[in-house]
């Protein structure tokens, strides 16, 4: 049975620099390209970036079975390392990870869970 968790991260990344390529880097770890059909195929997931003091936090909720936790964790961290991705109008975004660690959904993500896990 699924359950939901929270993965998080710090990143470093120019102001000029597009947040939603930290997201799309992830979806494409996780379902092989960020435009797909739905179901997610590893994860349902989403991503959340927040740009503060010269850092970009990540926090990802995703719905995986508790055996999967380790390998959704570990695609999104590579996704994360890699710094770098290409977007569709051909413009690289780069940056570099500070930091990541496992999290846990917080109260007002619980909804948000739910549909995760129904997906």
């Amino acid at each position: 049975m699924r359950t939901a968790f929270a993965h998080e991260a710090t990143i470093v990344m120019e102001d000029d620099s597009d947040v939603r390529a930290l997201g799309a880097a992830i979806t494409v770890a996780l379902c092989g390209h960020w435009d797909h059909e739905p179901p997610c195929p590893v994860a349902p997931h989403h991503t959340a970036a927040d740009r503060r003091d010269g850092v970009v936090l990540v926090r990802v909720l995703f719905a995986a079975e508790p055996d999967a936790e380790d390998e959704v964790r570990s695609r999104i961290d590579t996704a994360l390392a890699r710094g770098t991705l290409k977007g569709p109008d051909g413009v690289t975004s780069r940056w570099r990870l500070l930091d990541t660690r496992p999290g846990r959904p917080r109260a007002e993500e619980l909804p948000h869970a739910e549909q995760l896990l129904r997906a």
